[in-house]
């Protein structure tokens, strides 16, 4: 394997790690804001169930990320701008705090230099796939709606069926809840995630010659899995502050309710291949279950700075990629 791939696949395993820091925040946010573990206990659960979730799913959402463009035209050069202009904005958003979607910076950041190359057709051909590229922007809406609805009839529910209970009680019930929805919002969140970068490697595996077929091979699987845990282990603290105590206030009911949310509508689009993004259904949910508290329970100027983070995510990703490919392209 030439010396260029192998270091796009560890670029590509860095990218894996920061996406993990910086969705931290949509794993243990809540089980940190409501006290029920400490930060550090809370990153190492949830990067054990990042990691377990490599055993759940299959490879559904990696096969939509490898096919977004045309597997033959992802050129290891093509791909290596992908992964720096995705990777610069994910930087600058951890490091401001901002809970942004790692997955639709990728997104942008194929598309940027595909477009940089070749326009939008090649062989009289689109080079994106329509349906993909459909399914991936409609749940950028769509996303963190479900999770905001579920969210809010979670809550709802759980106060109607805990109405006459001890508040103290209803407290300990949901902090020993809470561990299982982290749990599987990190399995969720684990296998949406792992598989972007899989199908990263996967295509640009395949457009070099060294797999015949866009299967991904066993060894990209467990070093995704690997990377994305050890993030998570370390975590975006900014990010965890941003989601899980500036929000909206959050007790063990009202987390275990966004967790719960969240782990639901992962658990759908990872197993439907769609690749949703963690932070978007996570931040919708907490919001859904702030809004059964009223309104003016979600600090909605919080929440205005997170979703323009979300709407310039995928044209800045897409900007960076596509300079830094005419940058690469002045010395091929």
């Amino acid at each position: 394997m030439s010396v260029l791939v192998v270091s796009i696949i560890l670029l590509a395993l860095a990218y894996d790690f920061l996406n993990g820091m910086n969705d931290a925040a949509n794993s243990i946010a809540t089980i940190v804001s409501t006290k029920v573990l400490s930060p550090f206990a809370a990153v190492a659960w949830a990067a054990f169930f990042n990691f377990a979730a490599m055993f759940i799913f299959g490879t559904h959402v990696a096969d939509t990320i490898g096919k977004t463009l045309r597997p033959e035209l992802a050129t290891q050069y093509l791909v290596l701008a992908s992964l720096s202009g995705a990777m610069i904005w994910v930087w600058v958003c951890t490091a401001y705090g901002l809970p942004i979607s790692v997955s639709h910076a990728l997104i942008g950041g194929i598309i940027g230099p595909g477009l940089a190359k070749y326009g939008l057709y090649e062989g009289g051909e689109m080079i994106f796939d329509a349906g993909k590229l459909t399914k991936i922007f409609l749940f950028i809406f769509l996303a963190p709606l479900i999770g905001m609805v579920v969210g809010y009839l979670l809550m709802v529910s759980v106060k109607w069926i805990f109405r006459r209970s001890n508040p103290f009680r209803i407290d300990q019930f949901f902090r020993v809840m809470q561990l299982a929805s982290s749990a599987a919002f990190s399995l969720g969140h684990g296998g949406n995630d792992a598989q972007k970068v899989m199908g990263i490697i996967t295509v640009l595996l395949f457009s070099t010659g060294y797999i015949p077929s866009m299967d991904v091979p066993g060894w990209v699987v467990v070093l995704c899995y690997s990377a994305i845990s050890l993030g998570t282990l370390l975590g975006g603290w900014k990010v965890i502050k941003t989601v899980g105590i500036d929000l909206t206030d959050l007790r063990p009911p009202s987390g275990f309710s966004a967790e719960t949310a969240g782990a639901i509508t992962l658990f759908g689009t990872g197993f439907a291949g769609i690749p949703a993004s963690t932070t978007h259904t996570v931040t919708g949910a907490i919001m859904g279950v702030g809004v059964t508290g009223g309104v003016n329970s979600v600090k909605w100027g919080v929440a205005r700075k997170i979703i323009w983070a979300w709407v310039l995510t995928i044209p800045a990703s897409a900007l960076m990629g596509a300079l830094i490919y005419a940058l690469v392209s002045l010395f091929l």
